[in-house]
């Protein structure tokens, strides 16, 4: 009787191989899943203004208010603007040393790799492009944005093999990193930041991206992609193991049989995470959390029909970003 051979999982592939599983996970299911030449990621008007109307309590979202028509008529109205018909996507991927980690069949930068094909493969259509920055080791890439399957093939090859080794550039931190994607995203659009964001996030101080961030959203359209692994939620019990700081490099060795340390490392996570996001929406950026531990293409999925139900239930002039379903 012959054993089954174990099966490969992505981690253990040869980078090619890896990129083309990858490839054939997104395409594939949101394909099968999702229907329509524009399938636009957030529900939202454009960038072309039209004219104002009145405010309507509860549909409206304030920073749409048109200030000047309210103070000349004393009735709240709010910008109409026209759905742009070509749309320009940034993405932003945090390749820093905390995405090089994984205790799933994906680890969290094969994940935001993923992320990036799926957002790649939403926002086509005919002229719409893909632009990026890629915060890594040794500094921040820029990618001009283009449109075609070629050009996103490539840019996924990039993220895949991006260089792990380098020391990083002084100040190539995230907020730098968004404040550099505002810089070059000059027109109204959409803005895809794939971070674990675990940039000195902490219960008691404001996030130092948190700021850009903000100043992002004022102009475009964010949807911030939020990466974790499980094993950065708690912790299991296997006795002593050695913590490494991908970032720093510092050592530790802790006892994880010790249950009121993963009791306390369980609760620091959990409002670690609660604060990034409470950062996020006070950011005013939409919040997509993927696990590499999850079936991430479906949670892709149910968050893009939620946008789209959202958007339906819109007023026919707020279609959705992109175009419409």
């Amino acid at each position: 009787m012959s054993r089954r051979a174990p099966e490969v999982t992505v981690r253990q592939l040869a980078p090619e191989e890896r990129l083309r599983r990858l490839e054939l996970m997104v395409t594939r299911r949101l394909d099968g899943m999702l229907q329509g030449q524009y399938l636009g990621l957030l529900p939202g008007p454009g960038s072309e203004f039209s004219g104002s109307r009145e405010y309507r309590p509860g549909e409206d979202e304030v920073r749409w208010m048109d200030w000047a028509v309210t103070a000349r008529t004393n009735v709240p109205h709010v910008r109409e603007v026209d759905a742009d018909r070509e749309l320009t996507t940034w993405v932003l991927v945090d390749g820093s040393a905390s995405m090089d980690f994984g205790t799933a069949e994906v680890e969290k930068r094969e994940l935001a790799v993923a992320a990036v094909a799926a957002v790649g493969f939403l926002t086509a259509g005919a002229g719409n492009r893909l632009g990026a920055h890629v915060l890594r080791q040794d500094g921040i890439r820029r990618v001009p944005p283009r449109t075609g399957r070629v050009h996103l093939q490539a840019l996924l090859h990039e993220l895949l093999g991006a260089d792990r080794d380098g020391e990083s550039e002084e100040g190539a931190d995230l907020a730098t990193a968004i404040e550099g994607l505002q810089r070059s995203a000059v027109h109204r659009g959409l803005a895809v930041i794939v971070s674990d964001f675990l940039d000195d996030t902490g219960e008691d101080r404001e996030p130092s991206w948190e700021r850009p961030l903000k100043r992002l959203a004022a102009r475009h359209q964010v949807l911030a992609v939020e990466v974790t692994d499980p094993r950065e939620l708690e912790l299991p019990d296997v006795g002593l193991i050695t913590f490494v700081d991908p970032e720093t490099g510092r050592r530790r060795e802790v006892s994880t049989g010790n249950r009121k340390l993963r009791e306390r490392y369980a609760d620091a996570a959990r409002q670690q995470r609660e604060a990034v996001g409470d950062a996020l929406r006070r950011s005013g950026a939409s919040h997509l959390p993927l696990r590499t531990d999850r079936d991430w293409v479906a949670d892709i999925v149910r968050y893009v029909l939620h946008q789209r139900r959202r958007a339906s239930a819109a007023p026919a002039r707020r279609r959705p970003m992109g175009g419409a379903g």
